[in-house]
């Protein structure tokens, strides 16, 4: 479709008859993704604001089953790479931000870490320092202010911002420990997100990503598990999959929409959930 036709048609998204406005939107829709740069040049270029937050809710449209395809591609993949998965949740706030960016963002981070890491020491002694590099050196943190803030589970955000939730500070970190060569995985604790150090060498140990990589032992899970009240599962002292690390990810997005009262966009999350829950448990 030319360009003079489709300025046509986006002049009749205020026209008074709806079932003409729904025609329109229809076939804008049918057009898909490749309209999209078209439809943001034409929100800059026209001063009707009912015409410019329907070509939003277009747009939006448009970018959210473009997300959509690409969950279902990552959830159908092999490996489940995390921080694909990371940027996928992005991209619904933050459509246009690029997985190269992140990778970019990260590398430096690890070569932080990497200029002060000695793989011969003993493992507490190199999580201290990927701990010091972290939250002393780069300032990493908990976002206490704001800690139901949708912010906090994008991982671009957080990289910007230094300041995150329990899972999106523990997914950085492990990020970056994976790649300095380190046994460091994600732990599904109820109500706290957590790291584990596992191999077949070393006692396994626990981190807390949110308390400034604060390490503690099996021991310490279990009273916590009984002060909830809970009945210990393996699952709170084992690795978890990239998959589970995702999933909670959108779980937690869910309710900071929720609380901010925006349930729209929490429905539009649940969807997403949905592509990947594989008949998994979606409560918290």
């Amino acid at each position: 479709m030319e360009s003079k036709e489709l300025r046509a048609l986006i002049s009749l998204l205020d026209d008074d008859d709806d079932q003409v406005v729904s025609h329109v939107v229809e076939k804008i829709r049918s057009l898909g993704k490749e309209v999209i740069p078209f439809l943001e040049e034409e929100w800059e270029n026209n001063f009707n604001p009912y015409v410019q937050r329907r070509i939003e809710e277009l747009i939006h449209e448009l970018q959210f089953e473009i997300l959509k395809e690409r969950l279902k591609e990552w959830y159908a993949s092999e490996d489940h790479d995390l921080l694909t998965g990371m940027w996928l949740v992005a991209t619904y706030q933050y459509p246009d931000i690029e997985l190269l960016r992140l990778k970019q963002d990260l590398e430096q981070i690890y070569y932080e870490t990497w200029l002060e890491f000695k793989p011969d020491l003993y493992p507490f002694d190199q999580i201290k320092i990927i701990n010091s590099v972290l939250f002393s050196k780069l300032k990493f943190g908990a976002n206490t202010k704001n800690f139901h803030s949708p912010g906090n589970s994008m991982i671009n955000v957080v990289l910007e911002t230094r300041k995150g939730n329990p899972i999106t500070l523990c997914v950085i970190y492990l990020l970056v420990a994976q790649k300095l060569k380190l046994p460091v995985y994600g732990v599904n604790l109820p109500n706290l997100f957590i790291l584990t150090y596992k191999d077949d060498r070393n006692p396994q140990f626990y981190i807390n990503a949110f308390n400034k990589g604060l390490i503690f032992s099996r021991k310490d899970i279990e009273n916590y598990i009984n002060e909830l009240h809970l009945t210990p599962q393996e699952s709170f002292f084992e690795p978890c999959s990239n998959l589970e690390i995702i999933r909670r990810v959108l779980r937690n997005l869910i309710m900071s929409f929720d609380k901010m009262g925006e349930h729209a966009k929490a429905e539009e999350v649940k969807e997403l959930l949905l592509i990947i829950a594989d008949g998994a448990d979606l409560g918290e």
